[in-house]
């Protein structure tokens, strides 16, 4: 498809929500996928119907450079969303880890810088590449913990610091995209992302835990607590990051070469059992889970600083937590049967 925006890993969670707004829109998608990852071939048949002929889909890996080459060439926006998205997999699998992250990253931005047109590149990064923050002291407090410093949120000038295999390669990915802007002149942009929810979201026990939360208390499926459930993160709904990706590709000139922390922001977090109080007080869930050790690179809090995003982007959440977990619960008890 000519002059087509390009979504790697278009058939996942956040790659769907992205390739429907764009159509509807008016432009015109490539989702390059593997369909690797469960419910990926679910939220392509969703695609196919709600995009029609506005949609190509290129099967596809992006550890295969020349499979990107060809497809990067016709775009002229690219979402880099395809990745490996699991710390726990990252540790199991750490070779495979850095081939889908780093090598795979490598590959789209190669593949751009070579296709001489300079496509605009959004990058999807994370919160990971902060490490543990261990000199910012977690405090508990009921069922919560909060930083004791006072501080906000994490700002993008917070120190690297890769920890788990995760950790690593995103963050190699994360500093090529941010170096290609500054070395070789291509307008790309670094997101990196808090805790991303909402329709289309397969979550499990490894990635996802929103929706992996809310599906096994509306399946009856056991459910299992790493760490003391105060855990605090800052929450996104989706559809808010779609229009966050919008917004950086629509102010391009402003927002190459930059990094922004996106996530819900002080306004949007939720700990682990205050989910679990939601998901019995509001949706009459009886869910007791078992509790187990914490897992490598889990930050006691994570909260974004979105202030530059909001003065740079001109976006902030238009989502509550509340109201994006009612819609999620609603998409899925209305899509019980492929959970």
């Amino acid at each position: 498809m000519k002059d087509a925006v390009l979504v790697t890993g278009g058939a996942g969670f956040v790659g769907s929500n992205l390739a429907a707004d764009i159509v509807s829109r008016g432009d015109r998608v490539t989702v390059f996928d593997n369909l690797s990852r469960r419910g990926t071939e679910r939220n392509l048949e969703w695609l196919r119907k709600t995009c029609g002929e506005k949609l190509e889909f290129v099967k596809g890996d992006v550890r295969d450079f020349e499979a990107v080459r060809r497809t990067v060439a016709r775009a002229r926006v690219i979402y880099h969303l395809a990745g490996q998205v699991a710390v726990t997999t990252s540790v199991a699998e750490p070779r495979e880890d850095f081939e889908v992250n780093a090598l795979g990253t490598f590959n789209v931005l190669e593949a751009a810088r070579l296709s001489g047109r300079r496509p605009a590149l959004v990058f999807t990064s994370t919160n990971k590449v902060y490490g543990g923050m261990e000199d910012l002291e977690a405090v508990e407090e009921g069922d919560r913990c909060r930083f004791s410093s006072g501080v906000l949120g994490i700002a993008e000038d917070r120190p690297l610091d890769f920890h788990s295999p995760y950790g690593c390669s995103k963050g190699a990915a994360d500093q090529y995209v941010r170096d290609y802007a500054r070395i070789y002149g291509l307008p790309t942009v670094v997101f990196r992302m808090s805790c991303i929810y909402g329709p289309r979201q397969f979550g499990n026990e490894d990635q996802g835990w929103v929706a992996h939360f809310l599906i096994s208390g509306a399946k009856g499926r056991p459910l299992t607590v790493y760490g003391n459930g105060k855990q605090v993160r800052d929450i996104l709904y989706v559809a808010d990051l779609v229009r966050a990706f919008r917004s950086a590709a629509e102010r391009i000139e402003t927002a190459r070469g930059r990094v922004y922390n996106i996530g819900g922001g002080a306004n949007n977090t939720l700990s682990l059992l205050e989910l679990l109080a939601m998901m019995r007080d509001r949706f009459g869930y009886r869910v007791e889970p078992s509790f187990a050790a914490w897992r490598p690179g889990d930050q006691p809090i994570y909260v974004s600083d979105i202030r530059r995003a909001r003065e740079e982007l001109g976006w902030e959440p238009a989502t509550g937590r509340d109201e994006g977990i009612r819609k999620l619960h609603d998409w899925i008890k209305a899509n019980d049967a492929m959970l």
